[in-house]
């Protein structure tokens, strides 16, 4: 069980650092932008430290493909939450239509083949 769930724990963990990372210095417009790469940077080696394990994990009980579309639908639902309450976007239709086949990708990966007669 835990083979299946720790990928999960640590990739939202790792997004959370990733998004801060590639978009947290976007809040604060102010700092030079060498500074804001060295700070992204810095921030990034602490989502490397997660995402590497949780794929190394994750790959004994999901394919690449899975953990990859794990990875995706992670950083997506991250994201949102981040634009909204960070950013203080707003989520639109077009948002959640575009959401919404990105699940129904995740879907079909995580189905398995599709039977061709």
């Amino acid at each position: 069980m835990t083979a299946y769930l720790a990928p999960i724990g640590l990739l939202i963990i790792s997004n959370i650092f990733m998004t801060f990372a590639w978009y947290g210095h976007l809040g604060d417009m102010s700092r030079p932008l060498w500074l804001a790469v060295l700070i992204a940077w810095g921030i990034a080696f602490f989502e490397y430290c997660l995402a590497v394990p949780a794929n190394r994990i994750g790959y004994g009980v999901y394919t690449a493909a899975e953990l990859k579309t794990l990875q995706e639908v992670i950083t997506l639902v991250i994201f949102a939450g981040f634009a909204v309450f960070w950013l203080g976007e707003k989520l639109t239709v077009n948002h959640l239509v575009g959401f919404g086949f990105i699940a129904a990708g995740a879907f079909f990966i995580f189905k398995g083949p599709i039977a061709v007669a």
